[in-house]
């Protein structure tokens, strides 16, 4: 018998409808899913940003370095190491993402890099920041589900 309520007229009411779709929903659309999207979508985002700081494997470019002595330049780190380190985070830790191995350690790196852009480089680029620290911090919160290394070796 269908459980859905009826209003005064015997028509199913439009909550209860609802209801019904978003629970299927979250069977369709679990925490495995989520993770899995998150993981490639913020894994693309930096490692094109990391394919552009270098040519061949990880040469990095002098354009790269010039840009951290001018517009990426910040405190307390000189602009080559900076461009350096910048350069190979945006590789190794969005291939871990892909590969859904040490997760939320990359997952926590690469927010920690947002984190220095954001606050050092382009400030007013807050909404696209925002839209990286969703994709991450789901990460940090869920893990990378049951789809990843990760879920295979036991790796919270």
């Amino acid at each position: 018998m269908d459980t859905v309520r009826t209003d005064y007229a015997g028509h199913k009411s439009l909550r209860a409808i609802w209801g019904r779709a978003a629970d299927r929903l979250h069977l369709l659309i679990n925490d495995s899913l989520l993770s899995l999207v998150a993981r490639f979508a913020i894994a693309g985002v930096f490692l094109m940003s990391g394919r552009t700081k270098v040519e061949g494997f990880l040469t990095i470019t002098d354009s790269t370095y010039e840009l951290f002595r001018t517009e990426y330049k910040l405190p307390l780190v000189p602009p080559e190491i900076a461009a350096h380190m910048a350069a190979y985070a945006e590789h190794l830790f969005p291939v871990l993402l892909i590969l859904g191995l040490f997760s939320r350690l990359s997952a926590f790196a690469l927010l920690g890099m947002t984190t220095v852009i954001e606050v050092f480089v382009y400030p007013d680029a807050w909404a696209t920041h925002l839209t990286w620290a969703g994709l991450l911090l789901i990460i940090i919160a869920k893990g990378a589900g049951k789809l990843s290394l990760d879920h295979r070796l036991g790796i919270k």
